[in-house]
């Protein structure tokens, strides 16, 4: 809270701080367009009311964890040099809500919804915040161990691995808990279609979340003396080199078209403000595959029915994202410098792990006391009629 900062640093703090924001339309938007028309209620519902929760838990909780930082003083002191402490707690929150986000286009269309809202604060309030503080604070000293061994700590300018890969690992571990959706494959063999409810919305929620991505990385320099062209345009590069692989890879398939600039953008975030345009491009090229590549096998020969493709869009590409920084980061390949191959190969597999683990630990948990699935009749109903007791689209309107 005492850091010495601008009123133009407060401005775009916040800026970012909304920016991201919005990108949570994006996550309920996309998720809409995904699932089956009468799930499209619930999908906008559990982004809101997961943002919400998320603010309480991080509020209370998670941002403590994470900076040690917490906000039981008057609002004297919160509001010093213009209330920075405050937009930056706002900036990080968002960053911190997409866990969730990100989490429920994986286990859409058969989770219980008050479950979902219970791992929502168990997750943003300790698992993510745990890593996020290893990561951004040096919490445990883990980044100067890094630093003295291979000779720079791990770097993650703007999530790759703090934010994306350990939410799209949080999220295969909910999905492989919960189960594929009923009817989603038979014991035969066969695989059942579910195709995208909408096109138009589920291109709505890409083009959301894209633009929105620029607060994402750009703002995380947290300043405006630190802000640089170069992460703009490596975004830029990454997000059209995702698009172009998505589009080749998926064979002109509008589901895998839009969610490849979606595969680049997760994959830069970790080195954008490190690597060369250029690089960055390949970054976003072989994101934008192998979430073409990985959600083929894991939709047809794995038959693990992961709905959105959180694994492979985020667990995946963000995993990806942050090798990469430690490859294209060094000046032989020219990049900027400071970073090690080793040290990201070792946080990134730590984000793994802690994904992975904690987010199987809360559903775990949820699934052994409180369970985690609608019944059978709830989900072959849909969530929207269920459990908010209206649909998207009445079937026909009142004649009086």
């Amino acid at each position: 809270m005492e850091q010495v900062s601008s009123p133009s640093d407060v401005l775009f703090v916040l800026l970012g701080a909304v920016m991201v924001l919005a990108m949570h339309a994006g996550f309920a938007f996309l998720e809409l367009g995904t699932v089956r028309k009468k799930n499209q209620v619930n999908a906008l519902v559990k982004i809101l009311t997961d943002f919400a929760m998320s603010t309480i838990a991080y509020f209370f909780i998670g941002y403590g964890v994470a900076y040690g930082v917490h906000f039981f003083v008057g609002a004297d002191q919160l509001t010093a040099h213009g209330g920075f402490g405050l937009v930056k707690f706002f900036f990080l929150l968002t960053f911190a809500a997409a866990i969730p986000a990100i989490v429920s286009g994986g286990i859409a269309e058969r989770a219980r919804f008050s479950p979902q809202l219970a791992a929502t604060f168990a997750l943003v309030g300790l698992v993510y915040p745990f890593f996020e503080g290893m990561a951004w604070n040096n919490n445990y000293g883990i980044q100067d161990w890094l630093a003295a061994s291979f000779g720079a700590p791990f770097h993650d300018f703007a999530g790759s691995v703090v934010v994306h890969a350990v939410g799209g690992w949080i999220g295969l571990a909910a999905v492989l808990l919960l189960g594929a959706r009923r009817g989603r494959y038979s014991k035969e063999g066969s695989i059942a279609a579910h195709p995208p409810s909408s096109i138009p919305f589920l291109a709505l929620g890409a083009w959301i979340l894209t633009v929105g991505w620029f607060g994402f990385n750009v703002m995380s320099a947290q300043s405006l003396d630190k802000i640089s062209g170069l992460v703009a345009v490596n975004s830029l590069m990454a997000m059209v080199g995702g698009t172009l692989a998505a589009l080749v890879a998926g064979r002109n398939d509008p589901g895998f078209v839009h969610n490849g600039p979606l595969a680049g953008l997760v994959a830069i975030c970790a080195g954008s403000n490190i690597v060369h345009p250029i690089a960055a491009l390949i970054v976003g090229l072989v994101a934008g595959s192998l979430f073409v590549i990985m959600f083929t096998l894991t939709q047809n020969r794995w038959k693990i029915d992961d709905v959105l493709g959180v694994w492979p869009l985020h667990g995946l590409c963000g995993a990806w994202g942050g090798i990469a920084a430690g490859i294209f980061g060094q000046h032989a390949l020219g990049g900027l410098g400071g970073v090690s191959f080793m040290s990201q190969l070792i946080g990134t597999l730590g984000g793994i792990a802690v994904g992975f683990f904690g987010g199987g630990a809360v559903y775990g948990a949820l699934k052994l006391f409180v369970g985690l699935r609608l019944e059978p009749e709830d989900e072959y109903n849909g969530a929207d009629l269920t459990v908010h007791k209206i649909t998207a689209t009445p079937e026909r309107e009142p004649l009086w």
